[in-house]
């Protein structure tokens, strides 16, 4: 790992809280938070905004998934939920939530490395992916204006499509302003001319 974790951790059996505590500051991140029920790591999280989660499915007062649901309301943060036992039902309902990782107790400092390691590559691909989509629906928003605004330039000058365009074009540069908010200046202005 190349960089240093703030990682909160929540589990309620002290035993096991301590050990993971020791693997984790043995693996080189640091401990931001412990919490030994649910509701607590939610609050802990919200304040501190760690890197990372590692938090056991059965908490009390709020189980582990419910408290990462909470969590990722507010703020997505990249998560592993530990579990004494393999339940499938349980996976399922942890994936769903955008848990990464799912750690079968007893854990050992190994497998705690990789599960950090692959939940941190799976929370930057997700990442990547919602930036192409932000990306893409942005591009999808300022094409539907520089549309719009064409089609006025056109009715209202009597302009032919390509021709529409360059004055659009035209005004950006004459402006220094990017081609959508000239376009949408134009749809506002046309707009309070026909109000």
């Amino acid at each position: 790992m190349k960089k240093s974790l703030r990682i909160l951790l929540a589990e309620d059996e002290f035993l096991v809280l301590m050990g993971i505590k020791s693997y984790v500051e043995k693996l080189g991140h640091e401990v931001v938070g412990t919490a030994t029920d649910g509701l607590r790591a939610v609050e802990l999280a919200l304040e501190t905004k760690p890197d990372l989660v590692i938090m056991d499915i059965n908490m009390p007062n709020l189980d582990g998934i419910d408290a990462i649901k909470k969590i990722n309301e507010t703020l997505f943060i990249p998560s592993i939920i530990v579990s004494g036992y393999h339940d499938e039902k349980l996976i399922n309902r942890a994936t769903e939530e955008g848990v990464l990782y799912y750690l079968l107790k007893p854990i050992d400092i190994g497998d705690l490395k990789i599960a950090i390691n692959i939940s941190l590559s799976r929370f930057e691909e997700f990442k990547k992916l919602q930036d192409e989509l932000d990306s893409t629906k942005n591009a999808l928003e300022a094409r539907k204006h520089i549309e719009k605004a064409k089609g006025i330039l056109m009715e209202r000058m009597n302009l032919k499509e390509a021709d529409a365009m360059k004055r659009l074009q035209q005004m950006s540069r004459d402006k220094n302003k990017k081609l959508v908010v000239i376009a949408k200046e134009l749809i506002e202005a046309d707009a309070l001319f026909h109000s």
